[in-house]
């Protein structure tokens, strides 16, 4: 019994969908899975052992890319595809059932339509796979303590929250002897990002840039709280059960807020979709990741990993 699910290029909603992709294994507990995915996001994949393949799907010109996976996957009887980009593929290739997610932005949650489109009454919560070897090199690199996570970049400046900003938060939790460490993805220009962050803060730790997903989220989970942009590692941090508190100006929070027992966000003032980010001030900020650290203390930890 073999499943196609077909994912999305994006590291965000890629986290977002591993929710469904749970849900789906828990159903069919005989299947195994080929997950269709951009490069960014294929190492969210790589520990789950009811995944076979992994099929890493990269632009090509003139939507070729299509025909590079119907190549991949028309020799196999699928028993279902699943797909979550709304492409006519699940149409063309030889399977038991087919479930087609409509592509394009709509109103609402996206981890709540994804669960519906699947007719899931209870939405399914996005999670994380780690293997036992990145969970005892995390366990090296952050040792016992209060390590707080912070997530300073994102795909776009817009997004961004002033790393001025960033410092003095850290500063402030110094309070509730949280110690800083500062998380990024690969690539140059995700460093220059961190890099203000990083120089104004020298006692925090530096684990971004040429880690995996894996390794990421493992070491997401030794930390009591991530406050970060709107971005794929937001929502990486939220699906691996660490305490999240994203940050949101111009992007909408109704749409991708982070999803998790622990998740809370705070927008910018200003109509949603529009407002500057740099209008967050650091005090609503603090207000609500104290206020998470609170509810934190009271809850038995939430680790939605194998």
């Amino acid at each position: 019994m073999r499943i196609l699910f077909i994912t999305s290029n994006r590291l965000g909603d890629a986290v977002i969908s591993t929710g469904v992709l749970d849900a789906l294994q828990k159903r069919y507990p005989a299947a195994m899975f080929t997950v269709v995915c951009g490069p960014v996001a294929a190492g969210l994949f790589e520990a789950d052992p009811r995944c076979e393949r992994i099929i890493i799907m990269e632009k090509r010109r003139h939507d070729r890319h299509w025909i590079d996976l119907w190549r991949a996957c028309c020799r196999t009887r699928w028993f279902m595809v699943v797909d979550l980009r709304g492409s006519l593929i699940g149409l063309t290739l030889r399977a038991r059932r087919r479930i087609i997610v409509r592509g394009g932005r709509r109103p609402g949650r996206r981890v709540e339509q994804l669960g519906e489109a699947l007719g899931y009454r209870r939405t399914p919560m996005p999670r994380v796979w780690i293997s036992e070897k990145q969970r005892v090199e995390a366990v090296a690199a952050l040792p016992e303590g209060r390590w707080l996570a912070l997530g300073p970049t994102a795909n776009w400046d817009g997004k961004i929250w002033p790393p001025e900003r960033f410092v003095e938060l850290a500063q402030a939790l110094r309070a509730e002897n949280l110690r800083a460490v500062v998380f990024y993805g690969p690539g140059e220009g995700e460093r220059a990002r961190a890099e203000p962050v990083l120089k104004a803060l020298p006692e925090a730790l530096d684990l971004g840039g040429d880690k995996s997903l894996g390794e990421v989220a493992a070491l997401l989970q030794r930390c009591v709280l991530f406050v970060g942009n709107d971005s794929g590692l937001m929502h990486l941090a939220a699906a691996a059960g660490t305490p999240t508190l994203g940050l949101f100006g111009p992007s909408r929070a109704s749409e991708y807020a982070p999803a998790g027992r622990l998740a809370r966000f705070v927008e910018a003032p200003g109509p949603e979709g529009h407002a500057p980010i740099d209008g967050l001030g650091v005090a609503a900020v603090l207000k609500v990741a104290k206020e998470i650290l609170r509810e934190k203390d009271v809850c038995v930890p939430d680790r939605r990993s194998d």
